[in-house]
């Protein structure tokens, strides 16, 4: 199919430049407008130009930084999906959310992605092509969706599935803010009165001399540490951070790791249940969309972070390739909860198991909820106690060398 290179003007009145493949220039200049261009030079275009043309991509991606936000995404496959449901094209409805998005990253990588469906790629390798915002999950639900044929019916779970998914990281997220804003602002508040306020009652206690007690030594030689030696635990905490990132590099250690932190108190839990309603919402999503059990498996596991649950998945998996169930390996993990099981158990003997993964993960999300809040309602006065503990030891240590100073001053 020919080229053509083209130069147009933007709704802010900018002239861009680029290629376009048509069947003619009358064509060409109509793929222009669709792009909500206007056009003001077409003609076939040469090698020179497909060079100009890559080399402004190449600046317009190096222009834009971060990504692109979740949001952005789950806006623009419901949109996908509404003008194909309409009766649109797809390479029309693409072209569409072109013209409608201002200049950024999306923009331009659905104006390359329209560019190679009208090379002759499906939508699912195009979007292939940008693994940093469309992953394994969503590529191979779109290839469900177009061998199908209701690619608009899967976009939406798509859109579904990934405003549930960010819906439970805000609730994690959310939940951390206040523990971690409250410890912040009391180190902060600590570190203040080692570095100004001890010091100057440590020169008082020194005018009088005599022996200090043993908290008031303790504190002033944390005063001192912090004033002069900083740089030693900021040193220590950046190494600390360093080397575990590091030995967690090692399968065995971070196998045991892992191991470990499913049996913290609360924490443990809180992982576990968060891990099994990731599973089941993508799992449940991906056989929902026509994806194939085997590779629903494989996607399912990368979207789990702790290895001991990812090793219950690949049983699951090698199990299914052996002609077995879902539910008998899961139980024999005894990582997943007996509650998850059955559920997995009587969908497959309905032929529900999409529709009862859904449910497994609609009352593991709220099951989430449930432990963060039980989670902080304990973190609180145990934060509480810890903080008033620290500050209780720095006015006690301060004020006991007040209570000998009348001896020492008639001395």
């Amino acid at each position: 199919m020919p080229k053509y290179a083209y130069k147009a003007l933007n709704k802010d009145g900018n002239e861009i430049f680029g290629i376009v493949q048509a069947e003619s220039q009358a064509l060409a200049i109509n793929d222009v407008r669709s792009l909500g261009l206007y056009p003001t030079k077409v003609r076939e275009a040469t090698k020179r130009d497909e060079r100009l043309a890559r080399k402004e991509k190449k600046g317009l991606d190096e222009l834009y930084f971060g990504g692109v936000k979740t949001k952005e995404l789950v806006v623009m496959t419901r949109q996908l999906s509404t003008l194909i449901d309409a009766g649109l094209p797809l390479l029309r409805s693409l072209n569409v959310l072109v013209s409608q998005l201002k200049a950024c990253k999306l923009r331009d990588i659905l104006r390359e992605t329209s560019d190679d469906i009208q090379q002759g790629s499906t939508l699912a390798e195009a979007l292939a092509k940008h693994p940093k915002q469309f992953d394994r999950l969503f590529v191979n639900m779109v290839r469900a969706g177009e061998v199908g044929g209701m690619l608009e019916v899967v976009l939406q779970r798509l859109a579904h599935f990934m405003e549930r998914r960010e819906a439970l990281k805000r609730k994690v997220k959310g939940a951390m803010i206040y523990p971690i804003a409250v410890l912040v602002i009391a180190s902060a508040i600590v570190a203040f009165l080692l570095v100004k306020v001890v010091p100057v009652f440590a020169e008082i206690f020194e005018e009088f001399g005599g022996e200090l007690p043993a908290p008031t030594k303790l504190l002033i030689a944390a005063g001192d540490f912090m004033l002069y030696k900083w740089w030693i635990l900021l040193t220590s905490i950046n190494g600390t951070i360093i080397s575990f990132k590091v030995i967690m590099k090692f399968e065995v250690v971070r196998k045991a790791w892992d191991r470990i932190v499913l049996k913290i108190p609360l924490f443990g839990d809180l992982v576990t249940k968060v891990a099994v309603a990731r599973f089941a919402r993508t799992l449940g999503t991906l056989i929902a969309s026509g994806v194939p059990i085997l590779q629903a498996l494989k996607i399912t596991r990368e979207t789990i972070s702790n290895s001991v649950m990812q090793n219950a998945v690949d049983k699951v998996h090698d199990s299914i390739k052996e002609g077995d169930t879902i539910a008998a390996p899961l139980d024999e993990t005894k990582v997943f909860p007996p509650m998850v099981v059955n559920m997995i158990d009587v969908g497959e003997e309905t032929g529900q198991l999409d529709a009862m993964l859904g449910k497994v993960a609609d009352i593991y999300d709220n099951e989430v909820e449930i432990a963060v809040e039980a989670m902080l309602t304990l973190m609180e006065p145990a934060i509480i106690i810890v903080l008033g503990g620290i500050i209780g030891f720095i006015v006690v240590s301060l004020y006991l060398p007040i209570f000998t100073l009348g001896d020492q001053i008639n001395n």
